[in-house]
Protein backbone atom coordinates (compact mmCIF):
# COMPACT_ATOMS: atom_id res chain seq x y z
CA UNK A 1 0.00 0.00 0.00
CA UNK A 2 1.06 3.68 -0.88
CA UNK A 3 0.86 6.52 1.24
CA UNK A 4 -1.17 8.18 -1.39
CA UNK A 5 -3.77 4.39 -1.47
CA UNK A 6 -3.20 4.68 2.43
CA UNK A 7 -4.20 8.91 2.83
CA UNK A 8 -7.36 8.32 0.39
CA UNK A 9 -8.67 5.27 2.49
CA UNK A 10 -8.17 7.56 5.26
CA UNK A 11 -9.91 10.19 3.90
CA UNK A 12 -12.74 7.73 3.54
CA UNK A 13 -12.79 6.28 6.82
CA UNK A 14 -13.26 10.04 8.32
CA UNK A 15 -16.02 11.46 6.61
CA UNK A 16 -17.99 8.69 7.71
CA UNK A 17 -18.55 10.18 10.73
CA UNK A 18 -17.80 14.10 12.37
CA UNK A 19 -16.40 11.88 15.46
CA UNK A 20 -13.98 8.55 15.81
CA UNK A 21 -14.50 7.08 19.51
CA UNK A 22 -10.57 6.49 21.02
CA UNK A 23 -11.52 3.73 22.66
CA UNK A 24 -9.49 2.30 26.06
CA UNK A 25 -10.83 -1.10 26.71
CA UNK A 26 -10.17 -3.43 29.79
CA UNK A 27 -13.08 -5.25 29.71
CA UNK A 28 -13.17 -7.83 26.51
CA UNK A 29 -16.96 -8.46 27.63
CA UNK A 30 -17.51 -4.60 27.00
CA UNK A 31 -16.37 -4.57 23.34
CA UNK A 32 -18.84 -6.05 21.27
CA UNK A 33 -21.96 -4.02 23.24
CA UNK A 34 -20.09 -0.63 22.94
CA UNK A 35 -19.39 -1.24 19.49
CA UNK A 36 -22.84 -1.93 18.68
CA UNK A 37 -23.90 0.84 20.89
CA UNK A 38 -21.23 3.51 19.01
CA UNK A 39 -22.54 2.26 15.39
CA UNK A 40 -25.92 1.90 16.22
CA UNK A 41 -25.57 5.76 17.17
CA UNK A 42 -24.03 6.82 13.88
CA UNK A 43 -20.25 6.35 14.66
CA UNK A 44 -19.25 3.36 12.58
CA UNK A 45 -15.46 3.94 12.84
CA UNK A 46 -13.60 3.30 16.19
CA UNK A 47 -10.37 2.78 17.11
CA UNK A 48 -9.05 0.53 19.75
CA UNK A 49 -5.71 1.76 21.56
CA UNK A 50 -3.56 -1.30 22.48
CA UNK A 51 -2.93 0.52 25.80
CA UNK A 52 -4.25 -2.64 27.98
CA UNK A 53 -4.03 -6.26 27.64
CA UNK A 54 -7.23 -7.05 26.13
CA UNK A 55 -7.04 -4.57 23.43
CA UNK A 56 -6.10 -7.27 20.54
CA UNK A 57 -9.06 -9.41 22.01
CA UNK A 58 -11.27 -6.68 22.04
CA UNK A 59 -10.53 -5.65 18.17
CA UNK A 60 -11.43 -9.30 17.26
CA UNK A 61 -15.12 -9.17 18.56
CA UNK A 62 -15.61 -5.73 17.54
CA UNK A 63 -14.23 -6.44 13.76
CA UNK A 64 -17.61 -9.01 14.04
CA UNK A 65 -20.15 -5.74 14.57
CA UNK A 66 -21.69 -5.29 11.33
CA UNK A 67 -21.88 -1.80 10.06
CA UNK A 68 -18.62 -1.21 12.01
CA UNK A 69 -14.78 -0.38 10.59
CA UNK A 70 -12.09 -1.22 13.60
CA UNK A 71 -8.86 0.34 13.65
CA UNK A 72 -5.73 -0.38 16.40
CA UNK A 73 -4.83 2.64 17.90
CA UNK A 74 -0.95 3.36 19.62
CA UNK A 75 0.71 1.78 17.25
CA UNK A 76 4.77 2.23 17.78
CA UNK A 77 6.55 -1.01 16.42
CA UNK A 78 6.18 -3.53 13.30
CA UNK A 79 4.93 -5.98 16.11
CA UNK A 80 2.27 -4.16 17.03
CA UNK A 81 1.25 -3.48 12.91
CA UNK A 82 1.52 -7.68 12.58
CA UNK A 83 -0.59 -8.13 15.45
CA UNK A 84 -3.03 -5.14 14.56
CA UNK A 85 -3.94 -6.82 11.25
CA UNK A 86 -4.08 -10.73 12.71
CA UNK A 87 -6.61 -8.91 15.16
CA UNK A 88 -8.83 -8.13 12.13
CA UNK A 89 -8.18 -4.15 12.51
CA UNK A 90 -8.70 -2.45 9.00
CA UNK A 91 -6.92 0.39 9.70
CA UNK A 92 -4.19 1.65 12.30
CA UNK A 93 -3.34 5.13 14.29
CA UNK A 94 -0.15 5.86 15.42
CA UNK A 95 1.13 9.03 18.38
CA UNK A 96 3.85 9.72 16.26
CA UNK A 97 5.88 8.45 12.99
CA UNK A 98 8.78 6.51 12.35
CA UNK A 99 10.19 5.66 9.30
CA UNK A 100 10.14 1.50 10.38
CA UNK A 101 6.42 1.90 11.44
CA UNK A 102 5.50 3.33 8.31
CA UNK A 103 7.82 0.83 5.94
CA UNK A 104 5.43 -2.11 8.28
CA UNK A 105 1.46 -0.80 7.61
CA UNK A 106 2.74 0.09 3.65
CA UNK A 107 3.95 -3.62 3.86
CA UNK A 108 0.98 -4.95 5.68
CA UNK A 109 -1.64 -3.13 3.33
CA UNK A 110 -2.60 -1.00 6.65
CA UNK A 111 -3.62 2.46 6.37
CA UNK A 112 -2.16 4.54 8.74
CA UNK A 113 -3.44 7.62 10.51
CA UNK A 114 0.03 8.92 11.45
CA UNK A 115 0.05 11.78 14.30
CA UNK A 116 1.82 15.01 13.45
CA UNK A 117 2.72 17.59 16.43
CA UNK A 118 4.65 20.33 14.23
CA UNK A 119 4.71 21.99 10.99
CA UNK A 120 7.88 20.16 10.37
CA UNK A 121 6.27 16.80 11.11
CA UNK A 122 3.46 17.20 9.20
CA UNK A 123 5.93 18.03 6.41
CA UNK A 124 8.01 15.02 6.77
CA UNK A 125 4.67 12.71 6.45
CA UNK A 126 3.55 15.01 3.36
CA UNK A 127 6.79 14.38 1.75
CA UNK A 128 6.41 10.45 2.03
CA UNK A 129 3.01 11.02 0.06
CA UNK A 130 1.15 11.25 3.32
CA UNK A 131 -2.17 13.92 2.92
CA UNK A 132 -4.22 12.59 6.15
CA UNK A 133 -2.34 12.41 9.34
CA UNK A 134 -3.85 12.67 12.96
CA UNK A 135 -2.85 16.11 14.84
CA UNK A 136 -1.21 15.18 18.23
CA UNK A 137 -1.74 15.98 21.23
CA UNK A 138 -4.39 18.45 19.88
CA UNK A 139 -5.05 20.39 23.40
CA UNK A 140 -1.26 20.29 24.02
CA UNK A 141 0.10 21.71 20.99
CA UNK A 142 -2.22 24.49 21.19
CA UNK A 143 -5.82 23.66 19.83
CA UNK A 144 -6.83 24.60 16.76
CA UNK A 145 -5.87 28.03 16.40
CA UNK A 146 -2.54 25.78 16.50
CA UNK A 147 -3.67 23.46 13.57
CA UNK A 148 -5.30 26.36 11.76
CA UNK A 149 -1.97 28.14 11.63
CA UNK A 150 -0.33 24.94 10.81
CA UNK A 151 -3.06 24.61 7.70
CA UNK A 152 -2.53 28.09 5.98
CA UNK A 153 1.04 27.26 4.63
CA UNK A 154 -0.01 23.32 4.25
CA UNK A 155 -2.97 23.47 2.86
CA UNK A 156 -2.51 19.76 1.13
CA UNK A 157 -2.85 18.37 4.43
CA UNK A 158 -5.91 17.79 6.13
CA UNK A 159 -6.12 16.36 9.80
CA UNK A 160 -7.46 14.19 12.38
CA UNK A 161 -7.04 16.06 15.77
CA UNK A 162 -6.88 13.97 19.04
CA UNK A 163 -5.59 14.64 22.69
CA UNK A 164 -7.66 16.53 24.68
CA UNK A 165 -10.72 16.73 22.33
CA UNK A 166 -14.02 16.92 23.98
CA UNK A 167 -17.56 18.43 23.19
CA UNK A 168 -16.64 21.49 24.44
CA UNK A 169 -14.23 22.22 21.67
CA UNK A 170 -15.15 19.65 18.76
CA UNK A 171 -16.85 22.67 17.47
CA UNK A 172 -13.59 24.79 17.22
CA UNK A 173 -11.62 21.57 15.47
CA UNK A 174 -14.49 20.43 13.21
CA UNK A 175 -15.20 24.38 11.32
CA UNK A 176 -11.46 24.21 10.09
CA UNK A 177 -10.91 23.77 6.99
CA UNK A 178 -8.19 21.10 7.19
CA UNK A 179 -9.63 18.77 9.31
CA UNK A 180 -11.49 16.24 8.27
CA UNK A 181 -13.01 14.76 11.50
CA UNK A 182 -12.11 14.68 15.32
CA UNK A 183 -10.91 11.76 17.43
CA UNK A 184 -12.11 12.24 21.40
CA UNK A 185 -13.18 9.26 24.20
CA UNK A 186 -15.42 10.76 25.87
CA UNK A 187 -18.08 8.99 23.61
CA UNK A 188 -17.28 6.14 25.59
CA UNK A 189 -16.85 6.98 29.15
CA UNK A 190 -15.41 4.14 31.39
CA UNK A 191 -17.95 4.52 34.04
CA UNK A 192 -20.93 4.13 31.41
CA UNK A 193 -18.69 1.04 29.86
CA UNK A 194 -17.98 -0.64 33.75
CA UNK A 195 -22.56 -0.05 34.61
CA UNK A 196 -23.32 -1.72 31.19
CA UNK A 197 -25.19 1.45 29.83
CA UNK A 198 -25.25 0.91 26.45
CA UNK A 199 -28.53 3.04 25.91
CA UNK A 200 -25.87 6.25 27.48
CA UNK A 201 -23.50 5.51 24.81
CA UNK A 202 -25.80 5.51 21.93
CA UNK A 203 -27.08 8.72 23.41
CA UNK A 204 -23.43 10.37 23.51
CA UNK A 205 -22.74 8.82 20.17
CA UNK A 206 -25.94 10.38 18.64
CA UNK A 207 -25.02 13.66 19.75
CA UNK A 208 -21.49 13.66 18.20
CA UNK A 209 -22.51 12.13 15.21
CA UNK A 210 -24.76 15.02 14.45
CA UNK A 211 -21.90 17.40 15.02
CA UNK A 212 -21.72 19.97 11.56
CA UNK A 213 -18.42 20.25 9.89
Amino acid sequence: MTPQDASRANEALCKLAPVIPVLVIDDVAHARPLAEALVAGGLPVLEVTLRTPVALDAIREMAKVEGGVVGAGTLLTPEDVTAAVAAGAKFGVSPGATDRLLDACEAADLPLLAGAATASEAMALLERGYTVQKFFPAEANGGAPALKAIGAPIPKVKFCPTGGVSMKNVGDYLSLKNVLCCGGSWVAPKELMQAGDWDGIVALAREAAALPR
